[in-house]
This record gives structure tokens, C-alpha cells and sequence, in this order.
């Protein structure tokens, strides 16, 4: 898979992460992604590395199975954490993927609202 980089907006915190965007990203409709506008894409915690993660502080609700993390300076969240059906995940806002071409994303709908 290709490597990509991405940060939040004030680029305090910085990743790498090896992700397939020819997949689908994930557009939840749940009270938290859909005011956001995320597109998620999950990849195995082990295809993912970041920088600056102190810069970084959590929210969890609902099941608290997903570290939602955010960065303390500009409040974007590019990442969170959690355990999947293969062990440790990661979400990754792809949004905060450097050169992102949105257009090019193939979305596929999530009734997270329902869940």
C-alpha cells in the first residue's frame, strides 16, 4: 500500500500511515462523524505512526471503545485509536492526508445513527 502523510492544521501532529485509498472511506451519519464531515478509513495500528502525540487529547463516548483524538492547539482530529476484530486499529481522518484529492474518494455510507 502507499505511504501517506497527514497532520492536523497547525501540523503540531504529524503521521504516516500506509493506507489504500482505491477503498472505500467510511461516511458515518453517527451524532459525533457526521457534524464533522469525517471520511474514515481503518487500518491496522501497526501500518500507522505519528508525531507529536502529546499534543493530543482524547474524548470518548457512547461505547468508549474508540480513542478519539484531538489536537490541544487547533481542535482537529486527524486519527483515533481502538481495537478492532484483528486487534489494535486506527481511524484515520482522511481529510488530514496531505494532497487529498476528496473527489477522487469512493464514500461508502454508514448508519452509525442506527448502530
Amino acid at each position: 500500500m502507499p505511504l501517506h502523510t497527514g497532520s492536523c492544521h497547525c501540523q503540531n501532529v504529524r503521521y504516516e500511515v500506509d493506507i489504500d485509498l482505491t477503498q472505500p472511506v467510511i461516511e458515518c451519519n453517527c451524532s459525533y462523524c457526521e457534524p464533522k464531515g469525517f471520511l474514515l478509513s481503518f487500518v491496522p495500528a501497526a501500518s500507522f505512526s505519528a508525531q507529536g502525540e502529546e499534543n493530543l487529547t482524547e474524548y470518548r463516548f457512547n461505547t468508549e471503545k474508540l480513542q478519539h483524538l484531538f489536537c490541544k492547539t487547533c481542535g482537529v482530529q486527524p486519527f483515533c485509536r481502538g481495537e478492532g476484530k484483528a486487534g489494535p486499529t486506527v481511524a484515520v481522518n482522511v481529510r488530514t492526508i496531505d494532497g487529498i484529492e476528496l473527489g477522487n474518494l469512493t464514500r461508502l455510507p454508514f448508519d452509525g445513527r442506527s448502530a
